[in-house]
């Protein structure tokens, strides 16, 4: 069953509340981005006390510094002015649960959906698949306080990236709501 007319109802209603926010400046107010996961979990106006036009919000499966997630960032500084980054990943997260390998395997076998169990993610679809999920790098996680430092690093040495900008490196706790700082990604993340 379709969300469709939920979200449009929903919509409807925000819309008649807007009042003036379309005035909002393209550059966000607080002057800070966040690099975090699409994790229907996280709010990331709730957990950093966000409101519209406060900051950028960059998400993906992950909050992993992908190419296209520092194409974000250095767009955020550069023509937008921030001037402060965190990369903020959290317990429990999906991509901690499967392999670049194992996702291969899973879309060779089908583009269905694939199910969660104790054993991990299973193949409960039927085919046709594809092998093109083999080629990509889907950043997984296998360490989850190094991805955050390992990301914080990538950009930090990217060289689009000016060293005046501090990169903070953070966990997202699902049961507390807490973020817990990375020293190690903080540090790596320090203004040069």
């Amino acid at each position: 069953m379709s969300v469709l007319q939920e979200v449009l109802s929903a919509n409807e209603t925000y819309a008649a509340s807007f009042g003036d926010k379309g005035g909002l400046a393209m550059p966000p107010a607080r002057r800070f981005a966040i690099l975090t996961c699409m994790d229907a979990r996280l709010d990331p106006a709730k957990y950093a006390g966000l409101a519209e036009g406060d900051a950028h919000v960059v998400r993906n499966a992950g909050g992993r510094a992908s190419d296209d997630a520092i194409r974000s960032l250095v767009i955020s500084y550069k023509l937008l002015g921030t001037r402060e980054w965190f990369v903020i990943h959290h317990t429990n997260c999906g991509m901690e649960f499967f392999t670049d390998a194992l996702m291969g395997d899973l879309l060779a076998s089908s583009l269905e959906t694939a199910a969660l169990g104790a054993d991990g993610f299973t193949d409960v679809g039927t085919g046709p698949g594809s092998a093109e999920g083999r080629y990509i790098s889907w950043l997984t996680i296998g360490d989850l306080a190094q991805s955050v430092v390992d990301d914080v690093v990538r950009i930090r040495s990217h060289p689009l990236v000016p060293g005046t900008i501090p990169v903070y490196g953070y966990i997202y706790d699902v049961t507390t709501g807490r973020l817990v700082e990375v020293p190690a990604a903080t540090a790596a993340g320090a203004v040069v």
